[in-house]
């Protein structure tokens, strides 16, 4: 496996793939990698003759208050792992050559509506940095198809629609959220949580599971069953962020069953922000 961390290296790469025909999967990630990244690695070797993974902490995407500093860079491990996925080429770039001019002065990229909901309302800017470095490494890798995991699902919302807002020539894949045998969404922040805090952390995915069978119930109040499971959070010790049944496509909350549902539920537990997602 090829470690690129400079640009020239990475576009000489790439462009010899393209002269040899080949199609190029690419998988962007923050490092710290688990059994959710590199599923998204053995997805993409079935789609594509050469696998990219770029590891990069992207501080545009945090506020001020987060946790930047202490994200876990785990490098070697994350290589040795993509080498047994047989991954082709790390890009590992460093801050400099993305954000050259400095974070205050980057031109930025907005998607309006859909990255100002839920995570979007509860972390100012996040949405705006996400949508900044994929666009930026889209550009730098020119891939011809790109994967990332359902767990952060309005993320890839936001990406799907700057990639078709701005025609990028990428096809978006959505992979199914890695779980852990209790059900708790794979995650780099989960190894914040003690061993007491993770032991109560599967009740997310348990709320989810009996809000899905509440709808497919034909309960119709989706409200009262948001406050419901917010409740039944905060007597657990979780901080409940929001719960969300919303329209699948539009992330909108949604008040029938005409349309394709998915919950969107974030919740704090000490310290440790916890997303989930389920469709119904």
């Amino acid at each position: 496996m090829h470690i690129i961390s400079e640009l020239s290296e990475l576009r000489a790469t790439v462009a010899n793939w393209r002269r040899a025909g080949l199609k190029v999967a690419f998988v962007p990630t923050m490092g710290n990698l688990h059994a959710g990244h590199f599923k998204l690695v053995d997805e993409a070797r079935k789609l594509a003759d050469k696998v990219i993974v770029s590891i990069f902490v992207n501080p545009m995407q945090f506020g001020p208050s987060e946790d930047l500093a202490k994200y876990p860079r785990t490098l070697q491990a994350d290589c040795d792992g993509l080498t047994a996925h047989q991954a082709d080429a790390v890009f590992t770039p460093a801050a400099a050559l993305i954000y050259p001019r400095g974070l205050d002065t980057q031109t930025a990229v907005e998607v309006p509506k859909v990255g100002d909901l839920h995570c979007g309302a509860s972390r100012p800017g996040h949405f705006r940095g996400v949508a900044t470095i994929v666009t930026k490494l889209f550009n730098l890798v020119q891939p011809d198809v790109a994967l990332f995991g359902k767990k952060d699902y309005q993320q890839l919302a936001v990406i799907r629609r700057f990639t078709e807002d701005l025609s990028f020539p990428i096809e978006i894949i959505g992979v199914d959220t890695e779980r852990a045998a209790d059900g708790l969404a794979l995650s780099s922040r989960n190894g914040y949580l003690t061993p007491e805090l993770r032991a109560t952390a599967p009740l997310i995915y348990q709320q989810l599971l009996w809000l899905q069978q509440q709808i497919t119930s034909g309960f119709a109040d989706f409200r009262a069953l948001e406050q419901q499971v917010a409740a039944t959070l905060q007597q657990a010790g979780f901080r409940p962020d929001y719960v969300h049944i919303c329209d699948r496509q539009s992330l909108d909350l949604a008040d029938s069953h005409n349309t394709p549902l998915v919950i969107l539920l974030a919740a704090y537990l000490g310290n440790t922000r916890l997303i989930d997602n389920l469709e119904v």
